[in-house]
């Protein structure tokens, strides 16, 4: 059947120029210029099949960049290596992404589940200031940053943690904590003046 405006027909469709390649044979003889090995050399470990599939990190065997570099004394400091209960991780999620719940709703890491913001809640779940929010939202998480306390409370909402400590530590600068240490520090008494001479015969 013919189309009246382009006089084509069925037979006639095909792609666009350039849009469509023939895909390239590989291990048809000498002749084809990829014959016997393919193209993928002699031996190795880039000729085997799956070769190209390793996931991202992976160095042939020999440490790896990530886990040469970076170590701390000791195993059980989160910095030390990613090993063992000690690395801690957690799920960060966006203030931008509670816009989609409802004026005074309770958001906790059951409806962050639920609503598909976080796939799992094996990690403890922080919230971050990205973003803005205009939701009166009761917001629990594990963590907050400073940030995403402010847009919180700035809706009129409240930011509470799991455990019942507050949303953000109140740290204290490195140098007002170093001045405090020192005022707080009991000064040495003086020691007494040695009386004169003179007024020592006088008493005897």
């Amino acid at each position: 059947m013919a189309d009246e405006t382009t006089g084509l027909t069925l037979h006639e469709l095909k792609p666009a120029p350039g849009s469509h390649r023939e895909r390239k044979r590989i291990g048809r003889g000498h002749g084809s210029g990829s014959g016997k090995t393919s193209g993928r050399g002699q031996k190795g470990q880039k000729s085997r099949s799956g070769s190209h599939r390793m996931r991202p990190g992976f160095e042939g065997g020999q440490m790896p960049l990530y886990m040469r570099l970076g170590k701390l004394r000791g195993p059980n400091h989160r910095k030390s290596m990613p090993m063992g209960p000690f690395r801690t991780r957690t799920t960060p999620v966006n203030v931008s992404a509670l816009e989609r719940f409802d004026e005074g709703v309770d958001v906790t890491p059951e409806l962050l589940r639920s609503a598909g913001v976080v796939r799992t809640l094996k990690h403890p779940i922080k919230i971050l200031g990205k973003g803005e929010l205009s939701t009166r939202l009761t917001v629990t998480a594990h963590a907050f940053s400073k940030r995403a306390v402010e847009l919180i409370e700035a809706a009129g909402g409240t930011a509470a943690r799991v455990d019942g400590g507050p949303a953000v530590a109140e740290s204290e600068p490195p140098k007002a904590a170093k001045k405090r240490k020192a005022t707080s520090a009991p000064e040495p008494e003086a020691e007494a003046a040695p009386e004169p001479e003179g007024e020592a015969d006088a008493e005897e």
